[in-house]
């Protein structure tokens, strides 16, 4: 103890002695014989000493008046952190306020579900009846304001892949994504928490779903494209171009994630509608809603009170895709009336790993004996047959659509309806989904992207990020060297292939630019594109930045 008292005196000490009485006090005592001596030998200062003079007095006022600055800084700063970190308390204090009320008027709300669950099963079972039946028309005594409608845009089917439309009348609510809770009494003893997934584990029971393909069905991907086009015509009065097709088609290779832009009425819902058709299927039509917010809304939860699982048709339609073998559509109408990265970011992020086995949902957290067949550990896995289409408006009513979902999907812009045409009568085709995935990898591997053209790629790629600082990754690389060669393989060119790529996955970004202030940078972008891919290349890319200008 002694040692560190001597070592805080001779601190002490230092600070008093040293600095204060041997430097600033001696400095202020001083400054009068500075003056004094200043006086005495100015009789002899020439135009040269007093210029001198002047100067260090200036250097010396600007030195005491910066440190006067800034200790006044540093106590304004201080002043400022310390006000902060009062308000920061005080937040705090209110957030946990806020939250001991949140969990108030859950309570309060557990309280009143509670009450009601009670009141129905005093009720008799007529009630118990209405809340756990699916009704194909409007229920007696039910508000309609209660009744969510399933569709199914293949057939209006609700679970199924075909028939009528179900109405399922709910009680507070529950269930989005088109889905609906299954009533609110207990789970009987033995009874599944799934009752929509196990009505497919029954529908599959036994059933042989593999697909025999005949000898007409085994066709090349451009015979792909023109059979399509002549079924939507000669079948479904549905007229689109070869070219449509094949971008979609070299989308569907490239992601799991196909987004539909346009104005309405140019046949964005009628493309997977009529694709599903083509193969042979139903595509399942999901209307998004504004209010979602969460995976909840499309694959539904667990209702912790009742044990059951409030099933969506979006997770009855996933379910069902585990079963087939064939080729399968789920479409998100109108997708970006609420967040996508919100209530579609799980499916957004397990698609990203390399490994589909790796693709797993979780439903819930411990398994039962009486879960779905398919339901393995409390988890679904989402199919290799399963493509995920989403319809997008542009308007005041919708969200933006952020890069994170547009880096990951493959995006086709609708800007007009196509023209009718006579087509002959086409039969839909017999086609297994892994019949299809042999096709793109067959084109991948034969019709690889040139080294010329990854070359004249890389040199916009780099006057891309000199002049607007925009840059892409390895993903979108990944998906130029899936699309490019399955477009070429449908018909058409690597360098139209690579056009609709940097159009819709590197131009789309400049969206986010200041535009009003870049004009004589896009033409001069204009001008490099023309320089580089001649001058009748990249008629779409130069298109877009056209219309960029025009913002």
């Amino acid at each position: 103890m002694k040692l560190f008292k001597q070592i805080g005196k001779d601190i002490l000490s230092f600070f008093k002695d040293v600095i204060w009485d041997q430097l600033i006090l001696q400095l202020f005592r001083n400054i009068k014989a500075y003056f004094d001596i200043l006086i005495i030998e100015s009789s002899d200062f020439t135009l040269i000493s007093w210029i001198m003079v002047i100067v260090t007095f200036i250097l010396n006022l600007s030195l005491l008046i910066f440190i006067l600055v800034r200790i006044y800084l540093w106590f304004r700063k201080f002043a400022s952190f310390r006000a902060i970190e009062i308000e920061k308390n005080e937040l705090i204090e209110e957030i946990a306020k806020l939250n001991d009320r949140v969990m108030e008027l859950a309570d309060e709300k557990n309280q009143i579900l509670a009450l009601k669950v009670s009141q129905l099963g005093a009720g008799g079972g007529r009630v118990r009846d209405r809340v756990a039946t699916s009704y194909s028309e409007g229920a007696d005594g039910i508000p309609a304001a209660s009744m969510q409608p399933a569709y199914d845009i293949g057939g209006l089917g609700s679970v199924g892949k075909g028939g009528k439309a179900a109405f399922i009348p709910t009680l507070g609510g529950g269930g989005g994504a088109g889905g609906g809770s299954q009533g609110e009494k207990s789970l009987a003893p033995g009874e599944s928490r799934f009752v929509k997934l196990i009505n497919i584990d029954k529908e599959y029971a036994g059933k042989d779903t593999h697909i025999y393909m005949e000898e007409k069905d085994y066709l090349s991907l451009p015979d792909l494209v023109a059979r399509f086009v002549n079924f939507a015509a000669s079948k479904l009065k549905l007229y689109y171009q070869p070219r449509m097709i094949a971008s979609f088609l070299a989308g569907m290779a490239s992601s799991k994630v196909i987004i539909l832009e346009g104005i309405s009425g140019t046949g964005k819902t009628s493309l997977p509608y009529a694709m599903a058709k083509f193969f042979e299927n139903n595509a399942s039509l999901i209307s998004v809603q504004p209010s979602w917010r969460d995976r909840a809304e499309i694959i539904g939860y667990l209702n912790e009170f009742t044990k059951r699982f409030n099933e969506t048709n979006f997770l009855a339609s996933v379910y069902e895709a585990m079963y087939r073998k064939d080729v399968n559509y789920i479409v998100l109408d109108e997708m970006n009336l609420a967040r996508i990265e919100y209530y579609f970011a799980e499916f957004l992020s397990v698609m990203e790993m390399p490994d589909p086995t790796e693709w797993k949902i979780d439903l819930v957290p411990n398994p039962l004996p009486s879960d779905p067949l398919k339901v393995i550990n409390g988890k679904i896995t989402v199919p290799l047959n399963l493509w995920f289409v989403g319809t997008s408006n542009k308007d005041d009513s919708t969200y933006t659509i952020t890069d994170k979902v547009y880096d990951r999907a493959i995006t086709l812009e609708f800007d007009s309806k196509a023209e009718p045409f006579l087509a002959p009568e086409t039969e839909p085709v017999h086609m297994s989904s892994s019949y299809l995935q042999e096709m793109f990898d067959e084109a991948i591997h034969k019709y690889p992207v040139s080294d010329e053209l990854l070359e004249k790629f890389q040199i916009l790629d780099k006057y891309i990020q000199q002049n607007f600082k925009v840059a892409f990754g390895n993903r979108i690389m990944g998906q130029v060297h899936k699309f490019v060669p399955v477009f070429v393989a449908c018909g058409g060119t690597e360098e139209e292939g690579l056009d609709f790529m940097f159009a819709n996955k590197i131009l789309r970004k400049f969206e986010n630019l200041n535009l009003a202030f870049l004009q004589n940078e896009l033409d001069q972008l204009i001008s490099q594109i023309g320089k580089i891919f001649g001058k009748n290349g990249f008629e779409m890319s130069i298109k877009y930045i056209r219309e960029l200008k025009s913002q």
